[in-house]
């Protein structure tokens, strides 16, 4: 008989992605897209992990001197900018714009240059165009 080594923690770290994604209205295909990049990324696993148990980002994964918060604050900006309200409202749904923070950086991870430049531009539309 062999000796089987199973993870616990992926198992639990998957049931709290697919609740948090369910949570956030993001759809399947998102969810399976975000963990797919996740089991790829032991790193980035870690940074999903404390995520899940603290509620916050540990902040160590950084491409280019970017980490998890700064792009957290880059897509919530976007978020305001599109309706021009220009502040973290109430009903931010913080869950969903944590996801698309581990997205973004996924994202960033396989073209860092974009992301860069857009981070370096800082808000506002103007930043997308070059």
């Amino acid at each position: 008989m062999s000796n089987i080594i199973f993870d616990s923690r992926l198992v639990k770290a998957l049931e709290c992605l697919r609740y948090l994604a369910d949570f956030a209205g993001r759809d399947e295909a998102f969810t399976d897209k975000l963990w797919t990049g996740l089991l790829g990324d032991g790193l980035l696993m870690e940074e999903f992990m404390y995520y899940v148990d603290n509620k916050t980002f540990m902040d160590k994964y950084k491409i280019a001197g970017y980490g998890l918060t700064d792009l957290y604050f880059f897509n919530m900006r976007n978020v305001e900018i599109k309706q021009d309200i220009g502040k973290n409202y109430a009903d931010c749904n913080k869950e969903a714009l944590a996801l698309d923070t581990f997205m973004t950086m996924l994202e960033m991870k396989a073209d860092p240059e974009k992301y860069i430049r857009w981070l370096d531009k800082g808000p506002g539309m103007d930043r997308f165009y070059d």
